[in-house]
């Protein structure tokens, strides 16, 4: 069997649930990697895929023997299959964070469910931590990243505006991939002081600072990456911020393995970030996987203890309102004794 599912019918089983309905289409494509609109049941003896007509011969391409899942049309499924699915379940999971009351109810009321029980994120907190294949997806995201940072290095001229440099991103991405991870984001000037810049007709001048932030997406995995480089040459001032961000960055990096604590690592960068005059004000990094930003969360507010394998961003920052911004970011991976950077782009001063 799929040793996902495997997995999950053995925590099931631990949490004394004889069924679970999953309806995230992320935690779908997570365990038997299909992306199309539907939901997956598991019942006592059987793994159930219901989707729409649309979409029945691209999931039986999808799903193999070793999969063992059972595939419905949607039209097909009567009122009594629907009942009969759960039949002699006393408790049935579904993903709380998932479903609105209202679906809550017709939940109970189309399955004849006795006891529908809340999961608590349990397929979440398991794709916290990566396995071979997914990590695989996870470099070659990030090697394209590292390439496509190159190639817009050489694009960039005075006189493009942010959104010319947005685009060429994208379209590097769109011939290479599935395309964006997330919306790139490129400031300059005065916009880098903005940590989600929107790209915009501002264009890019001689003496500017610009901040890049982008990734792309690989067989449903994601990358991560934000560099901050000059035109021209360094002020002053923001030297002195960015060497701060740098230095930062290289440390988290030292510090980031199997058994630390987010919440120390995140007091280390803003304590000294407080000792220099400026703050952190946003998290230090974030889970990434099928989605771009997910468990763990690195803040100040929150307390995971890193794992081996957790693949995460390290992205400290600092934004002086009106000025300029640095952030520098990169994906990683945790290992048993250290971290492996997957996004490998110069971090250095970068003068174009």
């Amino acid at each position: 069997m799929n040793e996902k599912l495997q997995w999950l019918r053995n925590k099931m089983l631990s949490l004394n649930m004889q069924g679970l309905i999953i309806s995230n289409p992320i935690n779908i494509k997570y365990l038997i990697g299909i992306e199309a609109e539907g939901i997956l049941l598991l019942t006592r003896k059987e793994n159930i895929y219901i989707t729409d007509g649309r979409y029945i011969e691209y999931v039986h391409s999808t799903l193999t023997l070793y999969d063992e899942v059972i595939v419905y049309d949607v039209k097909d499924v009567s009122i009594d299959d629907n009942e009969n699915f759960f039949l002699f379940c006393e408790n049935v999971g579904f993903e709380e964070y998932d479903v609105s009351y209202a679906k809550y109810k017709e939940l109970i009321r189309k399955y004849k469910i006795n006891n529908l029980v809340e999961t608590e994120h349990i397929i979440e907190k398991q794709r916290i931590i990566k396995d071979e294949n997914e990590i695989k997806k996870l470099q070659k995201a990030c090697k394209i990243t590292d390439d496509c940072f190159e190639y817009i290095l050489s694009y960039i001229k005075p006189g493009m505006t942010e959104k010319q440099v947005a685009k060429e991103i994208e379209e590097y991405y769109r011939e290479r991939t599935e395309g964006l991870a997330f919306d790139t984001i490129v400031a300059s000037g005065e916009n880098t002081s903005k940590p989600h810049a929107v790209p915009g007709e501002r264009k890019i001048q001689k003496n500017d600072i610009i901040t890049i932030d982008m990734g792309c997406r690989v067989e449903g995995y994601c990358s991560d990456m934000t560099r901050t480089f000059f035109v021209g040459n360094i002020p002053e001032e923001a030297k002195k911020v960015y060497d701060l961000v740098l230095k930062n960055q290289i440390q988290t990096q030292e510090e980031f393995k199997d058994g630390a604590s987010t919440r120390q690592l995140t007091k280390m960068v803003e304590n000294d970030f407080k000792l220099n005059g400026y703050s952190l004000i946003h998290s230090l990094g974030h889970g990434v996987g099928l989605e771009i930003h997910e468990p763990p969360f690195i803040n100040y507010k929150t307390d995971f203890t890193l794992k081996e394998n957790m693949v995460i961003t390290n992205e400290p920052g600092i934004y002086i309102p009106g000025k300029f911004g640095v952030r520098i970011e990169d994906t990683v991976q945790i290992t048993k004794f250290g971290c492996m950077n997957l996004t490998k782009s110069e971090k250095n001063y970068i003068i174009i």
